[in-house]
């Protein structure tokens, strides 16, 4: 664990509480305490560019931080920046670089879990209900999964299905008994009410992500008549509540020009939402629809049209895929997260439903150190297209490949799926992204390339530890 003396954490609390007092002045003041604190200087691009922001009062991020000092609750805020801003960033970064030496494996940032597969929706191209309705990981379990992480220093964890609000109580008392950890869940919305959102007011360390696929008519497509308007209403009652809470869009080849408008951007925003977290669709499962995989093309209009939001639009930003960019490729397999399904099995990504272990039969060490995420870890960076860092969407043969190293099993409980039926249905879509993705990462520039091969290989031709 990072030692106490690290940085004095009382230190932290009176500066976060300076700052909401009064942000013009002690915000540069916190992010001064904490460039202190990230002693290997892990994240100081990150602050360099909110200082600037921060010195200029119509930057979109200075506006951002104001509206998240004004409109959110001043005890949440500061629960939230000890768990995400302190432990998540800070401690996180200097535990697990040290944890990553020690036992020679990936350490992830985040854990991404399914407390349950039962959902009360059933969308178009989700594969959360085919688990069956009857899996799910006991309290027991999600409490143990998270106390071996953060003896390795991951903080932060974030949880999918299924819908995870079905599971209401124990994800609040999980937030509760772990104050040091940051919560996420991803959340279709339809069962958020007033009681729910005191008790995410309560425990401060707990956010959601609204699921919206863009207008009403588009939403309800895929998701049910009145999903749009129940989303609307949850998020209405977070706002007034002051707890914080964001979107997660998924884009089709059919909702982009929906979910792709600055209109949409901007009635997230006006809603209250402090961040956006977008997907591409992925093929996942026997029957899913390939027609709804975006276009070479669409990709590209979404990799340019979220870069230009984050200099215009106060809302914190992420594309899944298209940011490979800035993380060094790919993420999962415990190079920043991995995921653990509701039947406990634990595989490298939300999307990539291989494994060797359950987590019912291993530690979250053992689980990182099984033969599919070795794999992982010797092949990251999976091409040096930072642009195409995915190895089912963007390099297929690299999953099936290391799905046949490393004997991983398919964890489909109702319909198995080798890695050859489902890279089959991205490779077309790999090849022509291939094209595009190399007309905009020859755009980037040589400094920022050198920078990611530095990182990632660390200047010895191994892969390195990353962020």
């Amino acid at each position: 664990m990072m030692k106490d003396n690290f940085v004095n954490r009382a230190m932290v609390r009176h500066a976060i509480r300076a700052a909401i007092k009064d942000p013009d002045k002690n915000i540069p003041k916190i992010l001064a305490l904490v460039e202190r604190a990230d002693a290997n200087g892990n994240n100081a691009t990150a602050y360099a560019n909110l200082r600037r922001g921060f010195e200029d009062p119509k930057n979109n991020w200075n506006i951002m931080v104001h509206n998240l000092i004004r409109n959110v609750d001043p005890d949440v805020l500061e629960s939230m920046m000890m768990s995400l801003g302190f432990h998540s960033a800070v401690a996180s970064a200097y535990d697990r670089m040290e944890n990553i030496e020690k036992y020679n494996c990936n350490i992830p940032w985040a854990v991404l879990m399914d407390p349950t597969a039962a959902c009360n929706l059933h969308c178009t191209g989700c594969w959360a209900a085919e688990y069956g309705k009857n899996t799910f990981l006991t309290y027991e379990t999600l409490d143990r999964i998270i106390r071996e992480g953060t003896a390795l220093g991951t903080y932060t964890y974030i949880f999918s299905g299924g819908e995870p609000t079905m599971r209401k109580k124990d994800l609040i008392r999980l937030a509760e008994v772990h104050p040091d950890c940051a919560f996420l869940a991803f959340t279709n919305g339809t069962l958020v009410d007033e009681e729910f959102a005191d008790e995410l007011k309560r425990v401060g360390n707990f956010a959601l992500a609204f699921s919206i696929e863009g207008s009403e008519e588009d939403t309800d497509f895929r998701r049910g008549a009145g999903t749009y308007q129940a989303v609307i209403r949850a998020m209405d009652i977070l706002r007034e509540k002051g707890v914080v809470f964001g979107f997660s869009a998924c884009y089709t080849s059919k909702n982009l020009g929906t979910i792709g408008s600055d209109e949409f951007v901007d009635l997230m925003i006006e809603k209250g939402c402090l961040f956006g977290w977008y997907f591409t669709y992925i093929p996942v499962g026997k029957d899913a629809v390939t027609d709804l995989i975006a276009s070479a093309e669409q990709r590209a209009y979404m990799y340019q049209k979220v870069r230009e939001w984050r200099g215009t639009k106060p809302c914190f930003l992420l594309d899944f895929w298209n940011d490979g960019e800035y993380v060094h490729g790919c993420i999962a397999g415990g190079r920043h997260y991995l995921h653990i399904n509701a039947n406990g099995d634990v595989e490298p990504c939300a999307f990539i439903h291989y494994s060797n272990v359950n987590i019912h039969d291993c530690s979250l060490l053992e689980a990182l150190q099984s033969p599919l995420f070795m794999e992982y870890r010797k092949n990251q960076p999976f091409n040096e297209n930072m642009l195409r860092p995915c190895p089912m969407l963007d390099n297929p043969e690299k999953l099936r490949e290391m799905v046949k190293n490393s004997e991983a099993h398919s964890t489909d409980l109702l319909a198995p799926e080798s890695a050859e039926e489902l890279t089959a249905k991205t490779e077309q879509a790999a090849q022509a992204w291939a094209v595009k993705a190399g007309e905009l990462w020859d755009a980037v520039d040589e400094g920022s390339k050198k920078s990611h091969r530095n990182v990632i290989y660390g200047g010895s031709g191994k892969a390195s530890a990353g962020g």
